[in-house]
């Protein structure tokens, strides 16, 4: 969306860098902003002395540890420098995260942009734990994160969210002043079709797997669907791609022959070109995933659960399979690796509907125009200056 953006706007793209990103990705802000501003920042490795020690603090704390461990005055500078400078007509917050560094005196048009409600995503790892001690950390979490997203989410000129469910969520909860929702898009040029071999009975699973959501989908998927897949397909696997695997996934890849974690990888599509269908298994999540409709532009059969297909226009049954009870999940996975019909149905429906409606061109342009709202109600005499986007 940045890319189209930059078409006609001016960016400026703030960003936190670690010495474990890769090189090439300072190299590609070019594609995207016009000027890079990098912040170092280095985060403790999870579950080692230094992590434990910061959770302890944090339970002392009123911020959530998810966003009090990105606190950082250095960064606190970057922003006020720029706003300082001037110039800049809009400053956009890309997810929650960003606010806690965010100056309160800040003379630019501020906006907030919500992938999800994420003291919903906090109240669901508390709703779906069984472990007490892990429960009550989550309960802990999500008030802290449900106080601290109302007030922010009230500071900001503007809220833009990923879809109809979370603006509604977020205009009946937090009362927020102005909140919007921009359609998902996704580069239909990039996720297509691709004609290679592929494997009847792989399933594939894609994200970022440090994220709780994802890490929890997988386990669950591993432990409560695919015996089951398997009992009726005895060859099904499961290849998991994204990035920082976790450990608990990576000692179940050890465990278990079916399934095969890849860790980072340079792009995705292969994997999903090769798999016979594309599973998401969610059970802990807002906004709405993207994977989904990168995995209907390449015309795979997709069977979700209802919190994993949230936020998206889809049906069940013509663009994708919903199910939610691990049986039934596991049925509609056996229906779709048995039925080829059945999935070459579904896939050239979903391919059809992405392709058709879900372009980035309606989403950026959405976005402008809610940017360009918010200047014009605020300071009508800029409403055509810079985007800093961080």
């Amino acid at each position: 969306m940045l890319k189209r953006l930059k078409r006609e706007h001016e960016v400026t793209y703030l960003s936190f860098v670690s010495p474990d990103d890769p090189v090439e990705a300072t190299d590609l802000a070019d594609e995207y902003s016009d000027r890079l501003v990098r912040v170092p920042r280095e985060e403790p490795q999870r579950f080692s002395a230094r992590f434990y020690r910061d959770l302890a603090f944090n339970l002392g704390s009123p911020l959530p540890y998810a966003l009090q461990k990105y606190r950082s005055a250095a960064m606190r500078r970057a922003i006020e420098r720029e706003i300082a400078e001037g110039g800049h007509a809009v400053v956009v917050c890309d997810f929650l995260v960003p606010s806690v560094n965010l100056p309160s005196c800040r003379p630019a048009v501020s906006l907030l942009f919500q992938h999800n409600v994420e003291s919903m995503i906090w109240r669901r790892h508390y709703e779906t734990e069984t472990n007490m001690v892990k429960r009550a950390y989550f309960f802990d979490q999500w008030r802290k994160m449900y106080w601290y997203e109302r007030a922010a989410c009230r500071r900001f000129d503007a809220v833009i969210t990923v879809s109809r469910a979370d603006r509604d969520q977020i205009s009946a909860e937090f009362r927020a002043n102005e909140v919007y929702d921009v359609p998902t898009g996704v580069d239909t040029d990039y996720f297509k079709p691709a004609d290679c071999p592929q494997s009847p009975t792989e399933l594939v699973f894609t994200g970022s797997m440090d994220w709780m959501p994802n890490e929890d989908a997988v386990v669950y998927f591993a432990e409560s669907i695919l015996p089951s897949i398997a009992r009726v397909v005895p060859d099904v696997s499961l290849t998991v791609v994204g990035r920082n695997p976790t450990k608990r996934l990576l000692a179940l890849a050890e465990q278990n022959r079916r399934i095969r974690v890849t860790g980072r990888v340079d792009d995705i599509r292969p994997y999903v070109a090769r798999a016979a269908a594309f599973v998401v298994p969610i059970r802990v999540g807002g906004g709405t995933r993207l994977k989904i409709f990168e995995a209907m532009a390449m015309a795979k059969p997709v069977v979700s659960t209802t919190v994993g297909a949230e936020g998206l226009p889809v049906r069940d049954g013509r663009e994708l399979l919903i199910a939610d009870d691990p049986e039934d999940f596991a049925r509609a996975v056996v229906r779709v690796l048995a039925d080829a019909q059945l999935a070459k149905r579904i896939g050239e429906q979903a391919h059809a509907y992405v392709n058709e409606q879900y372009g980035w061109g309606r989403a950026a342009s959405a976005f402008a125009k809610i940017c360009e709202r918010a200047v014009r109600r605020k300071s009508p005499a800029r409403a055509t200056e810079r985007v800093a986007a961080h």
